[in-house]
Protein backbone atom coordinates (compact mmCIF):
# COMPACT_ATOMS: atom_id res chain seq x y z
CA UNK A 1 0.00 0.00 0.00
CA UNK A 2 1.33 3.41 -0.99
CA UNK A 3 0.90 6.71 0.82
CA UNK A 4 -2.34 8.55 0.06
CA UNK A 5 -2.15 11.70 -2.05
CA UNK A 6 -5.70 12.90 -1.34
CA UNK A 7 -8.47 12.55 1.22
CA UNK A 8 -10.37 10.16 -1.04
CA UNK A 9 -7.28 7.93 -1.37
CA UNK A 10 -6.76 8.10 2.39
CA UNK A 11 -10.36 7.13 3.09
CA UNK A 12 -10.01 4.25 0.64
CA UNK A 13 -6.86 3.03 2.41
CA UNK A 14 -8.38 3.30 5.89
CA UNK A 15 -11.44 1.27 4.90
CA UNK A 16 -9.67 -1.36 2.76
CA UNK A 17 -10.36 -4.80 4.28
CA UNK A 18 -7.51 -7.12 5.11
CA UNK A 19 -7.79 -10.82 4.22
CA UNK A 20 -8.44 -11.55 7.89
CA UNK A 21 -11.47 -9.24 7.96
CA UNK A 22 -12.90 -10.75 4.78
CA UNK A 23 -12.53 -14.22 6.22
CA UNK A 24 -13.99 -13.31 9.62
CA UNK A 25 -17.01 -11.45 8.28
CA UNK A 26 -17.50 -14.06 5.57
CA UNK A 27 -17.98 -16.70 8.27
CA UNK A 28 -20.18 -14.55 10.53
CA UNK A 29 -23.92 -14.31 9.92
CA UNK A 30 -26.11 -11.28 10.51
CA UNK A 31 -26.16 -7.52 10.25
CA UNK A 32 -23.60 -5.22 11.88
CA UNK A 33 -24.53 -2.04 13.74
CA UNK A 34 -21.91 0.52 14.80
CA UNK A 35 -22.97 2.80 17.65
CA UNK A 36 -21.11 6.10 17.90
CA UNK A 37 -19.91 5.83 14.30
CA UNK A 38 -19.52 9.56 13.65
CA UNK A 39 -16.13 10.00 15.31
CA UNK A 40 -12.56 9.70 14.04
CA UNK A 41 -12.58 5.92 13.44
CA UNK A 42 -16.25 5.08 13.01
CA UNK A 43 -16.82 6.03 9.37
CA UNK A 44 -13.82 4.10 8.04
CA UNK A 45 -14.60 1.09 10.25
CA UNK A 46 -18.21 0.97 8.98
CA UNK A 47 -17.05 1.25 5.38
CA UNK A 48 -14.53 -1.54 5.94
CA UNK A 49 -17.31 -3.76 7.29
CA UNK A 50 -19.37 -2.99 4.18
CA UNK A 51 -16.49 -3.65 1.78
CA UNK A 52 -15.38 -6.86 3.51
CA UNK A 53 -18.93 -8.23 3.49
CA UNK A 54 -19.35 -7.44 -0.20
CA UNK A 55 -16.00 -8.95 -1.11
CA UNK A 56 -16.84 -12.08 0.89
CA UNK A 57 -20.17 -12.37 -0.91
CA UNK A 58 -22.20 -11.91 2.28
CA UNK A 59 -25.46 -9.98 2.12
CA UNK A 60 -25.98 -7.97 5.30
CA UNK A 61 -26.90 -4.53 6.49
CA UNK A 62 -24.10 -2.40 7.89
CA UNK A 63 -25.69 0.34 9.99
CA UNK A 64 -23.84 3.37 11.37
CA UNK A 65 -25.47 5.27 14.24
CA UNK A 66 -24.45 8.67 15.59
CA UNK A 67 -25.68 12.23 15.96
CA UNK A 68 -23.79 12.95 12.72
CA UNK A 69 -23.26 16.68 13.17
CA UNK A 70 -21.27 16.69 9.89
CA UNK A 71 -23.56 16.02 6.92
CA UNK A 72 -20.54 15.09 4.80
CA UNK A 73 -20.01 12.01 6.96
CA UNK A 74 -23.62 10.98 6.36
CA UNK A 75 -23.35 11.36 2.60
CA UNK A 76 -19.99 9.57 2.50
CA UNK A 77 -21.38 6.58 4.35
CA UNK A 78 -24.45 6.45 2.14
CA UNK A 79 -22.35 6.49 -1.01
CA UNK A 80 -20.36 3.54 0.38
CA UNK A 81 -23.50 1.48 0.94
CA UNK A 82 -23.62 1.97 4.72
CA UNK A 83 -27.01 2.79 6.24
CA UNK A 84 -26.63 5.86 8.46
CA UNK A 85 -29.11 6.64 11.23
CA UNK A 86 -29.04 9.91 13.17
CA UNK A 87 -29.63 9.19 16.85
CA UNK A 88 -28.83 10.75 20.20
CA UNK A 89 -27.70 7.63 22.03
CA UNK A 90 -28.27 9.14 25.47
CA UNK A 91 -32.01 9.24 24.62
CA UNK A 92 -33.33 5.76 25.42
CA UNK A 93 -36.49 6.30 23.35
CA UNK A 94 -34.37 6.94 20.25
CA UNK A 95 -32.18 3.94 21.04
CA UNK A 96 -35.29 1.74 21.40
CA UNK A 97 -36.24 2.55 17.80
CA UNK A 98 -32.91 1.39 16.36
CA UNK A 99 -32.95 -1.81 14.31
CA UNK A 100 -31.81 -5.07 15.85
CA UNK A 101 -28.49 -6.57 14.75
CA UNK A 102 -26.67 -9.66 16.05
CA UNK A 103 -23.26 -7.92 15.73
CA UNK A 104 -22.61 -4.62 17.49
CA UNK A 105 -19.53 -2.39 17.55
CA UNK A 106 -19.79 0.07 20.44
CA UNK A 107 -17.72 3.23 19.85
CA UNK A 108 -19.74 5.79 21.82
CA UNK A 109 -18.00 7.78 24.54
CA UNK A 110 -16.49 11.07 25.66
CA UNK A 111 -12.83 11.93 26.16
CA UNK A 112 -11.93 15.45 25.10
CA UNK A 113 -13.71 18.11 27.08
CA UNK A 114 -13.90 15.82 30.12
CA UNK A 115 -12.35 18.41 32.43
CA UNK A 116 -15.08 20.87 33.37
CA UNK A 117 -17.81 18.62 31.97
CA UNK A 118 -17.51 15.61 34.23
CA UNK A 119 -21.24 14.78 34.61
CA UNK A 120 -21.67 14.50 30.81
CA UNK A 121 -18.56 12.32 30.64
CA UNK A 122 -19.87 9.90 33.25
CA UNK A 123 -23.31 9.78 31.64
CA UNK A 124 -21.80 8.89 28.27
CA UNK A 125 -19.09 6.55 29.54
CA UNK A 126 -20.86 4.81 32.44
CA UNK A 127 -24.65 5.13 32.05
CA UNK A 128 -25.00 4.67 28.29
CA UNK A 129 -23.29 1.23 28.12
CA UNK A 130 -25.90 -0.24 30.45
CA UNK A 131 -28.79 1.20 28.43
CA UNK A 132 -27.30 -0.19 25.22
CA UNK A 133 -26.67 -3.61 26.78
CA UNK A 134 -30.33 -3.85 27.78
CA UNK A 135 -31.44 -2.75 24.32
CA UNK A 136 -29.07 -5.08 22.44
CA UNK A 137 -29.05 -8.02 24.84
CA UNK A 138 -29.30 -10.46 21.92
CA UNK A 139 -26.19 -9.10 20.17
CA UNK A 140 -22.51 -9.95 20.46
CA UNK A 141 -20.67 -6.75 21.31
CA UNK A 142 -17.19 -5.37 20.68
CA UNK A 143 -16.85 -2.28 22.90
CA UNK A 144 -14.11 0.31 22.65
CA UNK A 145 -12.22 1.02 25.86
CA UNK A 146 -8.82 2.64 26.38
CA UNK A 147 -5.35 1.76 27.59
CA UNK A 148 -5.77 4.73 29.96
CA UNK A 149 -7.45 2.36 32.43
CA UNK A 150 -4.02 0.88 33.23
CA UNK A 151 -2.37 4.09 34.30
CA UNK A 152 1.33 4.77 33.93
CA UNK A 153 3.70 1.84 33.62
CA UNK A 154 7.48 1.57 33.48
CA UNK A 155 8.86 1.80 29.95
CA UNK A 156 11.10 -1.21 30.56
CA UNK A 157 8.04 -3.39 31.25
CA UNK A 158 7.07 -3.52 27.57
CA UNK A 159 3.61 -2.15 28.30
CA UNK A 160 0.55 -3.14 30.28
CA UNK A 161 -1.04 -6.54 29.65
CA UNK A 162 -4.66 -7.63 29.91
CA UNK A 163 -3.97 -9.39 33.22
CA UNK A 164 -2.63 -6.22 34.89
CA UNK A 165 -4.79 -4.53 37.50
CA UNK A 166 -6.31 -1.22 36.34
CA UNK A 167 -4.91 1.91 37.95
CA UNK A 168 -6.65 4.80 36.17
CA UNK A 169 -5.55 8.41 36.57
CA UNK A 170 -8.10 11.21 36.18
CA UNK A 171 -11.87 11.25 35.70
CA UNK A 172 -11.76 10.24 32.05
CA UNK A 173 -9.83 7.05 32.79
CA UNK A 174 -12.05 6.26 35.78
CA UNK A 175 -15.18 6.72 33.68
CA UNK A 176 -13.76 4.38 31.02
CA UNK A 177 -13.11 1.75 33.68
CA UNK A 178 -16.74 2.27 34.76
CA UNK A 179 -17.77 1.61 31.14
CA UNK A 180 -15.87 -1.67 31.24
CA UNK A 181 -17.41 -2.69 34.55
CA UNK A 182 -20.92 -2.04 33.23
CA UNK A 183 -20.26 -4.14 30.14
CA UNK A 184 -18.78 -6.88 32.32
CA UNK A 185 -21.83 -6.82 34.58
CA UNK A 186 -24.35 -7.11 31.77
CA UNK A 187 -22.23 -9.68 29.94
CA UNK A 188 -22.54 -11.88 32.99
CA UNK A 189 -26.13 -11.11 34.02
CA UNK A 190 -27.67 -11.15 30.52
CA UNK A 191 -25.20 -13.65 28.98
CA UNK A 192 -24.06 -11.15 26.33
CA UNK A 193 -20.81 -12.11 24.54
CA UNK A 194 -18.51 -9.08 24.83
CA UNK A 195 -14.97 -8.05 23.91
CA UNK A 196 -13.48 -4.92 25.50
CA UNK A 197 -10.85 -3.27 23.27
CA UNK A 198 -8.25 -1.31 25.21
CA UNK A 199 -6.89 0.90 22.43
CA UNK A 200 -4.01 3.36 22.40
CA UNK A 201 -3.39 4.97 20.01
CA UNK A 202 -4.92 4.75 16.53
CA UNK A 203 -3.37 7.09 13.97
CA UNK A 204 -4.01 8.17 10.40
CA UNK A 205 -2.61 11.06 8.36
CA UNK A 206 -4.99 13.72 9.73
CA UNK A 207 -5.05 12.71 13.37
CA UNK A 208 -3.03 10.96 16.05
CA UNK A 209 0.06 11.24 18.24
CA UNK A 210 2.44 11.12 15.28
CA UNK A 211 0.46 13.85 13.53
CA UNK A 212 0.55 16.01 16.66
CA UNK A 213 4.33 15.72 16.82
CA UNK A 214 4.73 16.31 13.07
CA UNK A 215 2.60 19.47 13.20
CA UNK A 216 4.61 20.80 16.13
CA UNK A 217 7.89 20.14 14.33
CA UNK A 218 6.62 21.68 11.09
CA UNK A 219 5.48 24.82 12.93
CA UNK A 220 8.73 25.14 14.91
CA UNK A 221 6.99 24.63 18.26
CA UNK A 222 8.78 22.78 21.07
CA UNK A 223 7.78 19.16 21.51
CA UNK A 224 6.84 18.12 25.04
CA UNK A 225 8.79 15.26 26.61
CA UNK A 226 6.46 14.94 29.63
CA UNK A 227 5.00 11.69 28.22
CA UNK A 228 8.21 10.53 26.63
CA UNK A 229 7.07 7.18 25.21
CA UNK A 230 3.97 5.88 23.44
CA UNK A 231 2.46 3.20 21.21
CA UNK A 232 0.62 3.76 17.94
CA UNK A 233 -1.25 1.69 15.37
CA UNK A 234 -2.30 2.57 11.82
CA UNK A 235 -6.05 3.09 11.84
CA UNK A 236 -6.72 0.60 9.05
CA UNK A 237 -5.02 -2.11 11.12
CA UNK A 238 -7.01 -1.08 14.19
CA UNK A 239 -10.28 -1.19 12.22
CA UNK A 240 -9.43 -4.65 10.89
CA UNK A 241 -8.61 -6.10 14.31
CA UNK A 242 -11.73 -4.61 15.88
CA UNK A 243 -13.97 -6.18 13.25
CA UNK A 244 -12.21 -9.52 13.61
CA UNK A 245 -12.74 -9.28 17.37
CA UNK A 246 -16.45 -9.94 16.87
CA UNK A 247 -15.51 -13.62 16.60
CA UNK A 248 -13.83 -13.43 20.04
CA UNK A 249 -16.83 -12.14 22.02
CA UNK A 250 -17.33 -14.22 25.14
CA UNK A 251 -19.10 -14.57 28.47
CA UNK A 252 -17.62 -13.33 30.74
CA UNK A 253 -16.40 -10.35 28.73
CA UNK A 254 -12.96 -10.74 27.19
CA UNK A 255 -10.32 -7.97 27.27
CA UNK A 256 -7.95 -7.34 24.37
CA UNK A 257 -5.25 -4.70 24.12
CA UNK A 258 -4.86 -3.03 20.74
CA UNK A 259 -1.87 -1.00 19.59
CA UNK A 260 1.32 -1.27 17.58
CA UNK A 261 4.21 -3.58 18.52
CA UNK A 262 6.86 -0.92 19.19
CA UNK A 263 7.41 1.35 22.15
CA UNK A 264 8.25 4.66 20.49
CA UNK A 265 10.29 7.43 22.08
CA UNK A 266 8.94 10.95 21.56
CA UNK A 267 12.43 12.46 21.27
CA UNK A 268 13.52 9.97 18.60
CA UNK A 269 10.27 10.32 16.64
CA UNK A 270 10.47 14.13 16.68
CA UNK A 271 14.06 14.12 15.49
CA UNK A 272 13.23 11.67 12.69
CA UNK A 273 10.30 13.86 11.63
CA UNK A 274 12.58 16.89 11.78
CA UNK A 275 14.88 15.26 9.22
CA UNK A 276 11.97 14.27 6.98
CA UNK A 277 10.42 17.76 7.19
CA UNK A 278 13.68 19.68 7.01
CA UNK A 279 13.08 21.39 10.34
CA UNK A 280 15.13 21.93 13.49
CA UNK A 281 13.53 20.36 16.55
CA UNK A 282 13.30 21.79 20.06
CA UNK A 283 11.96 20.18 23.21
CA UNK A 284 10.42 21.18 26.52
CA UNK A 285 9.91 19.31 29.76
CA UNK A 286 11.67 16.26 31.13
CA UNK A 287 11.41 12.66 30.01
CA UNK A 288 10.09 10.17 32.54
CA UNK A 289 10.70 6.45 32.85
CA UNK A 290 6.95 5.71 32.86
CA UNK A 291 4.18 6.22 30.31
CA UNK A 292 0.80 4.96 29.14
CA UNK A 293 1.92 1.86 27.26
CA UNK A 294 0.08 -1.16 25.94
CA UNK A 295 1.22 -4.69 25.06
CA UNK A 296 -0.90 -6.24 22.27
CA UNK A 297 0.79 -9.62 21.92
CA UNK A 298 -2.50 -11.44 22.63
CA UNK A 299 -4.25 -9.68 19.75
CA UNK A 300 -1.36 -10.52 17.41
CA UNK A 301 -1.70 -14.21 18.30
CA UNK A 302 -5.30 -14.05 17.14
CA UNK A 303 -5.08 -11.72 14.14
CA UNK A 304 -1.42 -11.39 13.19
CA UNK A 305 0.71 -8.24 13.51
CA UNK A 306 -0.22 -4.85 12.02
CA UNK A 307 0.51 -4.44 8.32
CA UNK A 308 1.93 -0.90 8.59
CA UNK A 309 4.92 -0.21 10.83
CA UNK A 310 5.84 3.02 12.58
CA UNK A 311 8.70 3.95 10.21
CA UNK A 312 6.47 3.66 7.17
CA UNK A 313 3.74 5.65 8.88
CA UNK A 314 6.21 8.40 9.83
CA UNK A 315 7.17 8.78 6.17
CA UNK A 316 3.53 8.99 5.11
CA UNK A 317 2.69 11.60 7.74
CA UNK A 318 5.74 13.74 6.98
CA UNK A 319 4.83 13.74 3.29
CA UNK A 320 1.20 14.58 4.07
CA UNK A 321 2.10 17.46 6.39
CA UNK A 322 4.81 18.80 4.07
CA UNK A 323 2.33 19.03 1.20
CA UNK A 324 -0.37 20.78 3.20
CA UNK A 325 -2.62 17.79 3.82
CA UNK A 326 -5.82 18.28 5.79
CA UNK A 327 -5.93 18.01 9.57
CA UNK A 328 -8.95 17.07 11.69
CA UNK A 329 -8.01 19.73 14.23
CA UNK A 330 -8.35 17.31 17.15
CA UNK A 331 -5.09 17.12 19.13
CA UNK A 332 -4.74 13.96 21.21
CA UNK A 333 -3.26 15.62 24.34
CA UNK A 334 -1.30 12.40 24.73
CA UNK A 335 1.35 14.30 26.71
CA UNK A 336 -1.04 14.65 29.69
CA UNK A 337 0.20 12.68 32.71
CA UNK A 338 -2.56 13.78 35.11
CA UNK A 339 -5.45 12.34 33.09
CA UNK A 340 -7.00 15.75 32.41
CA UNK A 341 -8.41 16.04 28.88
Amino acid sequence: MEAAASISELEDNLSRPTPGVREALGQMPGDIIVLGAGGKMGPSLARMARRASDEAGIRRRVIAVSRFSDSRVLSGLASAGVEAISCDLIDEEQVARLPDAPNLIYMAGTKFGTTGNEPQTWAMNAFLPGACCRRFRKSRIVAFSSGNVYGLTEVASGGSRETDEPSPVGEYAWSVLARERVFQYFSGSLRIPVVLIRLNYACELRYGVLVDIARQVQAGRPVSLSMGWFNVIWQQDANAMVLQSLSQAAVPARILNLTGPKTLRVKDVAEQLGKLLGRDVTFEGRESGSALLNNSSEAYKLFGPPTVGADRLLGWIADWVMHGGADLGKPTHFESRDGRF
